[in-house]
């Protein structure tokens, strides 16, 4: 692969990853919005059972429980299964760095001279950091997926909340 190929590769990665995160952002505040009117409307629902217990809105209340545990229990099984995928991943890089560090271990030690046991380290070095910041890359946008899989239940029982008590 070339370098203008890889770095066309990083720059598509980088874009893609603000836009996820700026994707993230907004439906992060769409969340808060819809939540604070949620919380509004069920303070309300609370008050006027409370103020009059025959006429408390017994449905509504049990909502304000059984909902969360489901958006939290769908949550946590995204966020789980994003993070195993990641850590599929690392592990196995973390493999194949182990690999390059052997093979490159071998060539240090099979130099005939110091300039070639030093080209050999450094030849190393350099694909260490080309391939230390490209994971780096990938693993922050795997982890700004995974924030945004686990909140979409969230934010899906949050806005879904916030329209109905808007009737």
């Amino acid at each position: 692969m070339t370098k203008t190929t890889k770095v066309g590769r990083a720059t598509r990665k980088v874009t893609a990853t603000a836009e996820g995160a700026a994707t993230h952002a907004a439906n992060g505040a769409d969340m808060m919005r819809a939540a604070s009117e949620v919380i509004a409307a069920r303070i309300t629902i609370l008050a006027d059972g409370l103020a009059d217990p025959m006429k408390a809105d017994i449905r509504e209340m049990s909502l304000m429980g059984t909902e969360k545990l489901e958006a939290m229990g769908a949550s946590a099984t995204a966020l789980a299964g994003a993070m195993g995928d990641l850590t599929a991943r690392v592990s196995a890089s973390a493999m194949e760095e182990m690999g390059h560090a052997a093979s490159a271990a071998s060539a240090m030690a099979a130099a005939k001279t110091p300039q070639a046991a030093l080209l050999a380290q450094m030849s190393w070095a350099m694909g260490w950091w080309s391939r230390a910041s490209s994971q780096a890359l990938s693993v922050n946008a795997e982890l700004l997926k995974a924030q945004s899989e686990a909140l979409k239940p969230i934010h899906a029982a949050a806005t879904a909340n916030a329209r109905r008590l808007r009737k």
